[in-house]
């Protein structure tokens, strides 16, 4: 019973991951039986969950919705778990939280949701959009954000301090207008631009080794939502310079395709802000360790 329910972890993780060995280091496990395990669920569902590459993996149709159920399963052992260990000092309160659009919509929701079920005496508030919050004016505990806070007064708490940018396509966009090697053949292709307070992010910035170069960009589309971006990528609209950690599920599941993979993006730190350490309460606490256990880890 203890493998099975290790097998469908490992499940999980190489499926938010797609990669083997990267789960097989953060489980303290070989890659070998990472991939065996794999391999049992698939004899016993007899279905594929991976296609495979020499690179990476992704999951089939039947891996997309064996994971729902899978996730579902293992949310609900946490909770049984969590409210043994609680006993009678479980977490209550309000929390408000400010998440950026994509990420909160598409990867966080269902994170807190999770969190809410393990401690049904939370209340939760939520503000979804890409635009900057003041921690100090708006009625919000805490802020989840991309990037170094703006202020140096702030508490940063990381919780995805080695995230990065990919640039990345639809299948059916590369298919159409094929795959550019290099990040100046940007200039050839329509790039699907953020806008964050009247500035457009057409300046993508890329390294490798010791090389830097900043591209500028255009296409025919601009959005101040990223999840708008991320959406018109997936529909085969043009190229996108997304967080990875926004299209961790996507490049899994093969709807976008990471492009000049030899090419390092931007960094997107990803920290959780409060004005006042005295605000880091045991709720608080509890909901970054719950993150920090969820959130996808940049495959190495």
């Amino acid at each position: 019973m203890l493998r099975a329910l290790q097998d469908l972890q490992i499940f999980v993780a190489t499926a938010r991951q797609g990669n083997l060995s990267s789960v097989a280091r953060a489980m303290n496990l070989t890659p070998a039986a990472t991939s065996a395990a794999i391999k049992r669920l698939e004899l016993q569902l007899g279905a594929p969950l991976f296609v495979r590459s020499t690179r990476s993996l992704r999951l089939t149709k039947d891996g997309e919705h064996y994971l729902q159920y899978c996730e579902q399963a293992l949310l609900q052992l946490e909770l049984g778990e969590n409210l043994l260990r609680s006993g009678r000092e479980a977490l209550q309160g309000k929390l408000h939280l400010s998440l950026p659009s994509d990420l909160g919509r598409n990867l966080l929701a269902p994170l807190l949701d999770g969190f809410m079920a393990a401690h049904p005496q939370v209340e939760l508030r939520l503000q979804m959009s890409d635009h900057l919050t003041n921690i100090y004016r708006q009625p919000v505990d805490l802020v989840i954000r991309y990037g170094q806070p703006p202020d140096s007064a702030l508490i940063a708490l990381p919780l995805r301090p080695e995230n990065d940018r990919v640039l990345c396509a639809a299948p059916d966009y590369i298919a159409r207008y094929g795959t550019p090697t290099h990040p100046q053949e940007l200039y050839r292709h329509n790039c699907l631009c953020f806008m964050l307070a009247d500035t457009v992010h057409d300046h993508w910035r890329f390294t490798r080794a010791e090389e830097f170069i900043s591209v500028k960009v255009k296409g025919d589309r601009v959005a101040d939502d990223g999840d708008m971006v991320r959406r018109w990528a997936i529909a085969g609209d043009g190229i996108a310079y997304k967080s990875r950690l926004d299209i961790t599920a996507d490049l899994a599941a093969g709807r976008l395709l990471q492009l000049c993979p030899d090419w390092q993006g931007e960094a997107a730190p990803l920290y959780m802000l409060l004005p006042d350490r005295r605000q880091l309460t045991p709720l608080i606490k509890a909901l970054r360790s719950h993150l920090l256990q969820y959130l996808p880890q940049r495959p190495v």
